[in-house]
């Protein structure tokens, strides 16, 4: 364990205030240890001391900063600032009391943060300090076993307020926080862990149920192919069989006798190409997503009667043309299904499918929104059949997007929103053709 450095002291004390004895001291730090007893979380202990310490160690700011790892997350009192507000915990690099976190100096004092350099350092998270005007401060280690825990801090905004004197104590009060904050830490890290365990049984099960649905809905899906080969493209070809049979028996060839039968075989051709690129879809494989979409809009809603128009805008910036053949697929079949969805069950007079690239930190995004201007959906509890939006989801989860589906905010009919973190390969390949 390397040798802690000198306390660091700053600024000149004014003249002593008044101060309790030895045995009102005592008084108060057991009224201090009462008061924390029973607290179970880290913001209200810390207020409870606020409370009790005020009456020997007045402060308009107080808090307590506990490490995880290389990291911090500060609990306040009084004044509430960034240390405690932000979402994230904050590196200890970037402690303005670094030194005492990292055991390089049992205290620290000072008569002015707001005028001292070291507590604005290059990378220093200190403008809580000039936000609330943070002066004169004490800073002190919390101890378990000899190893540093945390800190205790407590602040005034009257310059040189604290002195020397006050440090002692400061460090009675770290010492009797110490224990409880480390109770506290151990037991909030316990309920974290129970958490990310439940939640990964529930994700597992989720996955496992997906995956049952999927198999079902794949039976299903063998099922209807085999059914279309039957009723349509079998009974056609055995029609066509009985006229060749008749014609190799002897039945007199008419010249117009051969256009039904070439008619039969262009509409068994076009029946198989239909249920082959329905069970793979040649141009998603050949082309990409993007044109595997478009083309599947062409043909699922140009013509047949359907009278439903569509548009399709790809700004995805090539960022799908990397994905692997199996998350392409998946999400091809979840765009199929809400268009299928929204052409047989919503009425609609227009389909439209965007697909972008969309930033998110320092990652990238793919969205896929597919709406229609149709009637809508009904509730979850109204809907007969919910197979469709079931296997929309599933499928979601097993590729890890976020899927929704909602009514339109303008309630001109449905939207279906699907969104996937990109992996880096996707995102770093946009950006540079769009550098």
């Amino acid at each position: 364990m390397t040798k802690a450095a000198p306390p660091i002291r700053s600024g000149e004390p004014k003249p002593a205030r008044p101060r309790l004895g030895a045995e009102a001291v005592f008084r108060r730090l057991l009224q201090i240890s009462k008061a924390l007893a029973g607290q179970l979380d880290f913001q209200t202990a810390i207020q409870a001391v606020s409370d009790e310490l005020a009456h020997i160690l007045p402060h308009d700011h107080l808090d307590v900063c506990i490490l995880r790892r290389d990291q911090h997350v500060a609990y306040e009192a009084g004044a509430h600032t960034d240390w405690s507000l932000n979402e994230r915990p904050l590196p200890v690099e970037g402690s303005p009391i670094r030194v005492v976190l990292l055991g390089q100096a049992p205290f620290l004092l000072t008569g002015d943060a707001m005028r001292d350099p070291r507590f604005h350092f290059d990378g220093a998270f200190s403008h809580p300090i000039f936000a609330e005007g943070l002066r004169s401060r004490i800073h002190v280690p919390l101890l378990v076993r000899g190893e540093i825990i945390g800190a205790f801090s407590c602040s005034s905004r009257m310059p040189d307020f604290f002195t020397d004197e006050d440090v002692p104590f400061a460090q009675h009060v770290a010492d009797m926080l110490a224990p409880y904050f480390f109770a506290l830490r151990v037991s909030e890290d316990t309920r974290l862990l129970a958490i990310e365990e439940a939640e990964g049984r529930a994700r597992e099960e989720g996955l496992r149920e997906g995956a049952l649905r999927l198999t079902e809905e794949l039976e299903r899906e063998r099922q209807r192919i085999g059914m279309d080969l039957h009723d349509l493209t079998l009974a056609d070809l055995t029609r066509l069989s009985r006229r060749v049979d008749r014609l190799r028996a002897g039945e007199a060839l008419e010249p117009d006798m051969l256009e039904p039968i070439a008619s039969a075989l262009d509409r068994c051709i076009r029946e198989l190409r239909e249920i082959i690129d329905d069970a793979r879809p040649n141009v998603l494989q050949l082309f990409g997503l993007a044109d595997g979409i478009e083309d599947f809009l062409g043909r699922a809603l140009d013509g047949g009667g359907t009278q439903i128009a569509w548009r399709f805008r790809d700004d995805s910036e090539a960022c799908v043309d990397v994905l692997e053949e199996p998350l392409r697929v998946a999400l091809f079949r979840i765009v199929q299904e809400a268009v299928n969805n929204a052409a047989h069950h919503a009425e609609p007079s227009l389909i439209e499918v965007d697909l972008r690239r969309e930033p998110c930190g320092e990652e990238a995004h793919l969205a896929i929104e597919i709406r229609d201007d149709g009637i809508g959906f009904a509730s979850l509890q109204q809907r007969k059949r919910v197979g469709g939006i079931r296997n929309m989801q599933t499928r979601a989860r097993l590729v890890g997007a976020h899927f929704q589906i909602a009514r339109r905010t303008d309630g001109r009919g449905t939207l279906v929103a699907l969104t996937l973190p990109l992996p880096p390969q996707a995102a770093d390949r946009s950006a540079g053709e769009q550098a």
